[in-house]
């Protein structure tokens, strides 16, 4: 299933895009799509079975805010250098383990909303990325089946990132991936079950119209489901925390000299196989 959330930020209510592209309403049915939703199998199983019923009634989609995917989100882990051709083009050496960092859940917003470049910026950089939506309580995982298992769905995320906050104003990396805005997410949450093998989708992203990423996640250093793994051993993992999965090489920050970081006025544009795509127009904060 495609389950989204559309309408004005913080009043979205929970849709679902049927196979013939028709936007169908699940307010009927559920309060939203969230953790609570995602762990209770018989709140998705009445779902499933409403929709091949042809019970839903459809959505008008005209003018209609797409927001992100999934509500009362808990936390944002995000997976750092994940990609062979990303850590190359950035001169790092390949993780020996995965470089996690957070982002705070208020940076996500809808897929085609407006991304702000942060006041003093200079380095405001893309990176799209496979985003996993935890569907059941995860602690200390044991084997990569069981980390699939625990996995609600994917979604697409923009991770987006300041480099000078982050890398050259000291401390930690959060400084340059928590500013407002930086995590569009969706258009949809894609099912598990539609997602038969997450090492196998392509991810592109342009900006202004041209091409600067192109990527597959067969070439994560650590795949999903050793990701889930990886992340249960140092804090449990709930139903709708997302993980960010790293991006492909193609950043502005592996460019040549003189870089093209993002300013007001630019759009970008990315999209995962099967996952959708997001458009956003830059800002300034």
């Amino acid at each position: 299933m495609k389950l989204l959330r559309v309408g004005p930020a913080g009043a979205e209510r929970p849709a679902l895009l049927d196979q013939d592209g028709t936007l169908r309403d699940l307010s009927a049915l559920v309060d939203d799509i969230d953790g609570s939703l995602l762990a209770d199998a018989s709140g998705l199983e009445r779902i499933r079975a409403a929709l091949g019923a042809g019970v839903l009634p459809a959505l008008d989609a005209t003018g209609l805010r797409v927001g992100p995917p999934v509500g009362r989100i808990g936390k944002v882990v995000c997976i750092g250098l994940n990609y062979h051709g990303h850590a190359a083009e950035t001169g790092a050496a390949t993780p020996a383990e995965p470089v996690v960092f957070l982002k705070a859940a208020d940076t996500v917003v809808g897929p085609d909303d407006t991304v702000l470049v942060p006041r003093r910026s200079v380095k405001t950089d893309w990176e799209v990325e496979l985003a996993i939506v935890i569907g059941r309580t995860a602690r200390y995982l044991e084997s990569d089946e069981q980390a699939l298992a625990h996995v609600a769905g994917y979604a697409v995320a923009h991770d987006v990132s300041e480099r000078e906050f982050q890398i050259e104003r000291g401390g930690t990396w959060d400084k340059g991936k928590n500013c407002e805005t930086f995590n569009p997410l969706g258009p949809w949450l894609v099912t598990a079950d539609e997602v038969p093998d997450p090492q196998a989708l392509g991810l592109r992203l342009w900006v202004n119209g041209e091409l600067k990423q192109d990527g597959n996640t067969s070439d994560q250093i650590f795949p999903v489901a050793e990701v889930v793994r990886y992340v249960s051993q140092f804090m449990t993992l709930h139903p709708g925390d997302i993980i960010n999965t790293g991006t492909p090489a193609g950043v502005a920050m592996g460019q040549p000299e003189p870089k093209p970081y993002l300013r007001a006025g630019d759009v970008v544009e990315l999209e995962i196989d099967g996952l959708g795509r997001q458009r956003q127009q830059l800002k300034d904060a």
